[in-house]
């Protein structure tokens, strides 16, 4: 028997803020208390006790109040209904950014040497490109093999804008999704010389703007306009048939457009209008960026004028240099790195699809989400 999950856990919710975040909280409070233990254990190791955690948490919850005050009354319910702590729920969602300034404020580097690689390997295709005319959205997520006990599904029904579909770790308001406005988001890795400089919105909440918004020019305006802490690389599309990706410093985002009818991305500055202002100080921590965004594409060109959704996984299962390939598989011996490929996300937004792999390198198998009814489990 596999000691993998065969898939994650799936959680609808609806209601006010506050009571989306409870039914969340109580559907799945094991997996949320296993992803604040994690980044719990991230802050003792660098030293900080209840009181140090406690300083550092509170002016992030001030900082996200800043940007919306609903978010933090969802992680309230998050935390009444897990029975964990706000802190927990707010140090998830902001974990990338919290652990960054711990650390710094004890006179550390903002990333831990040997800190597991937040790899990701993400592809859209135009409809130009596919053979249905529809979009297609994909992603890898690589990072802490625990988190594929951490992740789930989670469908938020809103009153008040487009429902939500989104994969995320569990006690999270938004990772990689899709509305039902057809706006979807996958996010990667990177790293720049401007980053940590200045405050800014946790990654996290940034996407779930992204995911609230009805129109696309909008959820662009809040990736492009929103300050950030550290860089990353947000890949946004719309089932209208346009995509994008914004690779971002903390105060300036850098515009790559499709090439014959695809972007692809891995975790290395790409646009040559970013590499003339900043240093990618992160590809010595991903050093099989550059060949896995060629693999991808190359992979995609192969398959054909017109793909599916089948090729686009088919590119993301490989496995060229394994285990510094595309589709990471678990570590199989206690010195090596500790990531892998968690999920395989791949997005029909016109359709209102989401199929997602537990640790692809694995298992072959797809569960198929969407803004109504149950999951459903696809043939491997």
């Amino acid at each position: 028997m596999s000691p993998y999950p065969a898939a994650f856990p799936f959680v609808s919710v609806s209601g006010t803020p506050f009571e989306r975040g409870l039914r969340y909280g109580a559907a799945v409070p094991e997996r949320i208390e296993a992803s604040a233990a994690l980044y719990r254990h991230q802050l003792g190791a660098i030293g900080y006790g209840p009181s140090e955690k406690t300083r550092l948490i509170d002016s992030f919850a001030a900082e996200i109040a800043r940007f919306g005050e609903a978010y933090l009354e969802e992680m309230r319910g998050i935390a009444q209904g897990a029975g964990v702590s706000f802190a927990d729920i707010v140090m998830i969602n902001a974990r990338t950014e919290v652990v960054a300034r711990a650390r710094l404020e004890q006179g550390l580097t903002a990333v831990e040497e040997d800190e597991p690689e937040e790899g990701c390997t993400g592809a859209i295709v135009l409809p130009e490109r596919s053979r249905d005319g529809a979009l297609i959205h994909a992603q890898n997520w690589d990072w802490r093999t625990e988190c594929a006990g951490t992740g789930i599904v989670l469908r938020v029904q809103r009153d008040d804008g487009p429902d939500i579909l989104t994969f995320v770790e569990a006690g999270g308001l938004a990772r990689n999704g899709m509305n039902s406005a057809g706006v979807a988001i996958t996010a990667n890795y990177l790293e720049s010389d401007r980053d940590y400089r200045q405050p800014g919105v946790p990654l996290a909440l940034i996407r779930r703007r992204v995911l609230e918004q009805a129109h696309f020019a909008l959820a662009l305006r809040a990736v492009a306009a929103t300050p950030k802490a550290c860089s990353n690389n947000m890949m946004l599309s719309t089932a209208a048939g346009f995509a994008i990706d914004l690779e971002c410093a903390p105060d300036e985002a850098f515009q790559i457009l499709p090439t014959e009818g695809l972007i692809v991305h891995a975790n290395h500055w790409v646009s040559p209008v970013a590499l003339a202002k900043l240093r990618d100080t992160g590809l010595p921590r991903v050093p099989d960026s550059p060949y896995r965004d060629w693999r991808v594409r190359g992979i995609l060109d192969a398959a054909g004028a017109r793909l599916t959704a089948d090729d686009v996984k088919r590119a993301l299962f490989d496995d060229f240099l394994t285990p510094h390939a595309v589709c990471r598989p678990p570590a199989t011996d206690a010195g090596a790195n500790p990531s892998s490929t968690v999920a395989m996300v791949v997005m029909q937004p016109a359709a209102g699809i989401m199929d997602v792999c537990c640790l692809p390198a694995v298992n072959r198998g797809f569960t198929r989400y969407g803004f109504a009814g149950e999951p459903v489990r696809l043939a491997a």
